[in-house]
């Protein structure tokens, strides 16, 4: 049976690629397309920012269409700007908005927005009411166990962000105070998507990391689709994996040079398009490392590609990398 959010239909078990900040951004986004992932957000948005017009924010409103179906993930602590930052971010056109009530980081947290509303529910289902009244796109939302501990209400929210009107729960199985420390306990999921209230789909996150896992973890927890996150970050032949793995129940080879090459030089390509040669060379040099997890004494490549400001010297240095580790891998 088919998982819809509203009228968008994404298959019978979907691969969601988590937002995170500084990553999820359109040359990331197309990488993860191209490798099979069904449904994308961007990185958060800061509602404060979108209705002050800040650069930054509205830079982040960028969507294309080969990225559809893809969400817009806003946050904020105050509900009349969450409200007006749904009806700038509707503008954009994408296919749903997103809130994020499970961002853990200080800056987020500390000032009334992301984790920070688990300690307020009914703020929380007041500010949810506000963006779902805002647009007339699907809203879902992501969030965690709880706060802490002592205050894992997840359960609680789930029926509440339903009854007005949410379209889909993501729940990240770590507390606020957990960050990304500790393992991911999917325990309190599964007895969500056991909860007959509760109507809307519920995606698990946290933790999935092989196509294996993800198998288990789809049985297991009863979840109807799972995001993943920082197992993507270079690494997005992670969604290929486990839909093959779905299908087939055998393990793929992981990517081979090449194919690693090929995947790290069109991210680059995109990056550049995307924000010009300058800022796209440079906000690619926190993925190199990443696509090349593993290899053995990469770092001297790892130092020149990080130095690096032209296109052309970071082309033959990549060139040099398929020489000497294809080499190796026959």
């Amino acid at each position: 049976m088919s998982v819809k959010i509203g009228n968008i239909d994404l298959g019978e078990f979907p691969l969601l690629l988590a937002p995170m900040e500084d990553v999820s951004d359109p040359p990331f986004r197309y990488v993860c397309k191209k490798n099979g992932v069904d449904m994308m957000y961007t990185e958060f948005i800061s509602s404060e920012g979108l209705i002050r017009d800040a650069a930054k924010s509205r830079h982040k409103l960028d969507i294309f269409e080969y990225e559809r179906p893809i969400g817009i993930q806003i946050f904020g602590s105050n509900i009349e700007s969450m409200r007006e930052a749904t009806e700038i971010a509707s503008q954009a056109s994408p296919d749903l908005i997103d809130i994020n009530y499970g961002c853990p980081v200080k800056n987020v947290a500390c000032k009334g927005a992301g984790a920070s509303l688990l300690r307020d529910i009914d703020k929380m289902v007041k500010m949810t009411e506000a963006v779902v009244k805002a647009t007339n796109l699907p809203v879902t939302v992501k969030t965690r166990l709880g706060w802490d501990d002592t205050c894992k209400n997840v359960y609680e929210v789930a029926e509440r962000l339903q009854d007005v009107g949410i379209k889909a729960l993501t729940v990240h199985g770590r507390t606020r105070a957990q960050m990304y420390k500790g393992q991911a306990d999917w325990t309190l999921i599964r007895d969500i998507k056991r909860n007959p209230r509760v109507q809307i789909p519920i995606f698990g996150n946290g933790d999935i990391d092989s196509a294996q896992k993800a198998a288990d973890w789809r049985l297991e927890y009863e979840v109807d689709g799972i995001m993943i996150g920082r197992a993507a970050i270079g690494y997005p032949w992670i969604f290929r994996e486990v839909k093959h793995f779905f299908k087939t129940g055998e393990l793929l080879e992981g990517p081979t040079i090449d194919e690693r090459i090929d995947v790290c030089l069109t991210h680059l390509q995109k990056s550049i398009e995307w924000k010009g040669e300058k800022t796209g060379i440079f906000e690619m040099r926190r993925h190199y490392s990443n696509y090349f997890k593993g290899l053995a004494n990469f770092k001297d490549f790892r130092t020149r590609l990080v130095t690096l400001d032209k296109v052309e010297d970071i082309y033959s240095v990549l060139e040099e990398v398929k020489e000497r580790y294809i080499a190796i891998e026959a």
